[in-house]
């Protein structure tokens, strides 16, 4: 094949995949908790056929060299974790990290999921579980006859109870951080797993030490 064209065809392939990025950011432009994705590129191996710096004569050298490039390749696709918009719903349940944070969730397999998505609901049991029903960790349940409830800045959950007049406190969210949310692994369903490259979770308190209050 000649060279010019592995080389196009190699920009062809990346530049595919950077499609196939923007057209998922696309697809998830209403999916609470999303981050866009970016794509990185790096340029392939060079054929070096004349060194720079190479002696061109006893007494001189070259100011430049000969080197082919043999095309591009992506080598990341990073997640951007910025901060999204927040949307008013009127849904006790549906919160809002403002800042750095995410959520902890409890997965079938008894590991921990981390999420910036708290458009959350209640199950059977009354415990706060997400869309897909993975109940938030540190575990809240509402009591039955619960009439209304109220979360703070700092993760505080209160409850007013039928034919009480006082709210009472019923449970905490926690969130967590990471040196490097970059490095977490998203895994579908508004999602990320903790990976090496990501470090490990730091738990705090919502609007302290860095971490994002809620809303």
């Amino acid at each position: 094949m000649n060279q010019a064209l592995w080389v196009a065809k190699t920009g062809l392939d990346a530049q595919q995949t950077r499609m196939t990025v923007v057209s998922n950011n696309l697809a998830n432009v209403n999916t609470n908790g999303f981050k866009r994705g970016r794509v990185v590129f790096e340029d392939l191996v060079y054929q070096n056929q004349r060194q720079v710096g190479g002696q061109s004569s006893q007494n001189t050298v070259l100011p430049s060299g000969l080197n082919v490039g043999t095309g591009v390749r992506v080598v990341a696709t990073e997640q951007l974790h910025t901060q999204g918009s927040i949307l008013q719903t009127e849904n006790s349940l549906d919160i809002a990290v403002i800042g750095r944070g995410y959520f902890q969730v409890l997965l079938p397999d008894a590991s921990i999921g981390y999420t910036r998505d708290g458009a959350f609901q209640q199950d059977a049991q009354g415990q706060i579980v997400t869309a897909s029903g993975y109940p938030l960790q540190p575990p809240v349940t509402l009591p039955p006859q619960t009439q209304s409830i109220t979360i703070g800045v700092d993760g505080t959950v209160t409850a007013t109870l039928q034919g009480q007049s006082a709210p009472i406190q019923i449970g905490t969210i926690q969130t967590v951080d990471f040196v490097n949310p970059v490095g977490l692994q998203p895994r579908g369903e508004n999602l990320y797993l903790e990976t090496a490259a990501s470090g490990t979770a730091q738990p705090g308190t919502p609007g302290l030490d860095g971490l994002g209050a809620l809303l």
